[in-house]
C-alpha cells in the first residue's frame, strides 16, 4: 500500500472522479492516459465522469489483504458509467447476497483504509446501490 501523501499526490481522479476525452475519436479513459492506444494521440482534454450506472458483474470477497479484513464479506463489481465507462468499485451499503449484474448504482466519495497506528484515512470513491 502507498503511504497517504504519495496516494493522493498521484491518483487525483480517485475522489474528483476525473478522466480524459480524446478530441479525435471521443473516447473517455479512466484513469486518465497519455495517448489514445488505437489512434497514438495525446489530444485529450479533462472531463467529469458520470456519477450513476450499472453493476456489469461482481465478485464477493471472503478472504481480504489486510487493509480490508473487517469488511469481509464485501463485494468489488466492475461498473459500467451513464457515459460508457467501465471502473472498478467496491460496492458499499448493502449486502452482497443482493446484488446483482444490472444493479444500479452512483459513486460516493468514501473511506478506504486507515494507514498506521496514528490510522491516517485514505479516501477514494465506492458505489453504492440506487
Amino acid at each position: 500500500m502507498s503511504t497517504p501523501a504519495r496516494y493522493w499526490r498521484e491518483i487525483p481522479q480517485r475522489y474528483r472522479y476525473e478522466g480524459n476525452k480524446c478530441k479525435e475519436t471521443g473516447e473517455i479513459f479512466f484513469p486518465p492516459r497519455l495517448v489514445n492506444p488505437s489512434t497514438k494521440s495525446s489530444n485529450f482534454e479533462k472531463v467529469n465522469l458520470e456519477t450513476e450506472g450499472k453493476i456489469i458483474t461482481y465478485t464477493v470477497i471472503h478472504v481480504a489483504p489486510a487493509h480490508f479484513r473487517d469488511l469481509v464479506p464485501y463485494a468489488v463489481a466492475i461498473v459500467e458509467l451513464n457515459d460508457g465507462v467501465r471502473i472498478t468499485s467496491m460496492i458499499a451499503d448493502c449486502d452482497p447476497d443482493d446484488l446483482k449484474a444490472g444493479t444500479k448504482v452512483r459513486i460516493e466519495f468514501r473511506k478506504i483504509y486507515e494507514v498506521g497506528d496514528a490510522g491516517i484515512i485514505c479516501y477514494g470513491y465506492k458505489c453504492v446501490p440506487t
